[in-house]
């Protein structure tokens, strides 16, 4: 197969990336050149919110294509209309959260969506996410393209600090607030996962919306963060807080305590998506533990520090805000 890669050199486009070349596959990226591609894959650059940043994909025919894209949706617009005749297929990996809020835990692919459209500049990320499935859809239709809903995204690579930031604070330590219920039941796909899965449902053709995220309870906060204790040498001592002495300190969910949203229609929104479809498609999902022990050695082979996307805010709760708290 010959795939053409858009953003493939971080996070889920490295990831899938690998995966490509792990296959056997001949593998194009285009990207910016502000991160190195991985090694064995032919580079295109070009910036697609740039006048002329197409350029670099004026020729050339793959059978797939992947697009990571998730600002603007005329650059998906755009790159779509002009791919159009020279590849077979067009996966734009999307986001759960296009879907209109709230919504009660359980809905599937046909719930509703916020608005967006394909022809317009970025709004938020939502609008943006949906713009880009519209944009993709209007180029290729719904058999040809395939659109990746994806959850709550951990793994190696990870440049949004989420479980980096879990496993820097278990390695420094000493008495660790740990939020609950430690039964409180997650949802998260890992990276690796997402990746096998897009390029087999790729290959086979599949088009339309998925929901690709583990099944609700795959992970709960207890096995999340005693992994993320056990993996980083076991020196941490969780500290199981009740979600409300957590937020009587005004900690702030999913930042300052990252992948932590307490029960409630945030909770059901973000965790409760309808899976079944992925999994009948051939979803397989690794244990939290896996997950954790891998990011954790890709962490120390790169230094300790993870990289941050420069659009995403840090994560994490402060040393001093964590010590006032447990005291």
């Amino acid at each position: 197969m010959k795939l053409l890669m858009l953003g493939g050199t971080e996070f889920v486009g490295r990831a899938i990336t690998e995966d490509a070349l792990k296959r056997g596959w001949e593998v194009t990226v285009f990207h910016r050149g502000r991160h190195e591609a991985p090694p064995g894959v032919d580079s295109l650059h070009g910036d697609r919110t740039e006048p002329g940043g197409l350029d670099a994909l004026a020729e050339g025919e793959w059978d797939l294509v992947v697009d990571t894209w998730g600002g603007a949706p005329v650059a998906v617009r755009d790159t779509a209309r002009l791919l159009h005749g020279r590849v077979g297929h067009y996966t734009y990996i999307s986001s759960r959260s296009v879907y209109a809020y709230p919504s009660p835990p359980g809905l599937g692919e046909d719930a509703p969506v916020v608005e967006g459209s394909p022809d317009a500049e970025a709004v938020d990320y939502a609008q943006d996410k949906r713009g880009g499935e519209l944009a993709a859809l209007a180029a290729f239709g719904e058999e040809h393209a395939l659109l990746v809903r994806a959850g709550l995204i951990l793994g190696p690579y990870e440049n949004v600090g989420r479980l980096p930031w879990w496993l820097g604070r278990a390695a420094r330590g000493g008495a660790m607030l740990a939020p609950g219920p430690r039964e409180l039941r997650l949802q998260y796909i890992d990276v690796r996962d997402l990746a096998r899965w897009t390029l087999d449902a790729a290959r086979d053709g599949r088009g339309g919306a998925y929901n690709l995220a583990s099944p609700l309870g795959h992970a709960t906060m207890g096995t999340f963060l005693e992994s993320v204790a056990a993996v980083t040498g076991g020196g941490a001592e969780l500290r199981w807080t009740a979600p409300g002495v957590i937020e009587d300190a005004g900690l702030e969910p999913w930042t300052e305590l990252p992948v932590w949203l307490p029960e409630g229609e945030l909770h059901d929104y973000m965790f409760g998506g309808d899976v079944s479809k992925a999994l009948a498609a051939g979803l397989v999902c690794r244990p939290i533990e896996e997950t954790v022990a891998d990011t954790w050695s890709w962490l120390q082979g790169i230094g300790g520090v993870a990289p941050q996307r420069p659009d995403r805010p840090a994560k994490g709760i402060s040393a001093e805000r964590e010590a006032a708290l447990l005291a």
